[in-house]
């Protein structure tokens, strides 16, 4: 399966959001109407105008299958290192299951490696085992506890 990475670009956000929404969790958080809910153009400009975030889409035959966003935080310690985060991975529905997640993932990976991070991280909802058991298969290590406090 070849498939295709590239930026994403505002006429993408429909794309995006559905699958966002399209899962249990998704369903609950996200607001997937047509037209979109402003909140979302008013992220996606954010997001693309700031060149340490990269929320990328993955073709396959010009039709959008996954999107993930990865995130570049500079910070102090490991002497000044680079950390690179990913959030929002999704494939889509009727792709799962044909390795496009791991594709997703090592191409990540090196695009991480391409910006100089040392450090990929995400965080999974422990509601969804499943995911957490993926990315143990790819090598990530549960090797933290993570905390929220939701603002609102």
């Amino acid at each position: 399966m070849e498939l295709t990475y590239r930026l994403a670009i505002e006429s993408d956000l429909v794309d995006i959001i559905r699958m966002l929404a399209d899962d249990k969790l998704g369903a609950e958080r996200e607001d997937y109407q047509i037209p979109l809910p402003e909140a979302y153009i008013q992220a996606f400009r954010v997001i693309t105008a700031d060149s340490h975030q990269e929320l990328t889409v993955v073709e396959f035959a010009q039709e959008i299958v996954a999107t993930f966003q990865l995130s570049f935080v500079q910070y102090l310690t490991y002497q000044g290192g680079v950390r690179a985060q990913i959030e929002a991975v999704r494939v889509k529905s009727g792709y799962q299951g044909q390795g496009i997640g791991n594709a997703v993932f090592q191409y990540a990976i090196q695009r991480a490696k391409k910006k100089g991070a040392h450090l990929l991280q995400l965080t999974t909802d422990k509601k969804r085992p499943e995911a957490k058991r993926f990315y143990e298969s790819l090598g990530f290590i549960d090797s933290h506890e993570g905390m929220k406090l939701h603002l609102k």
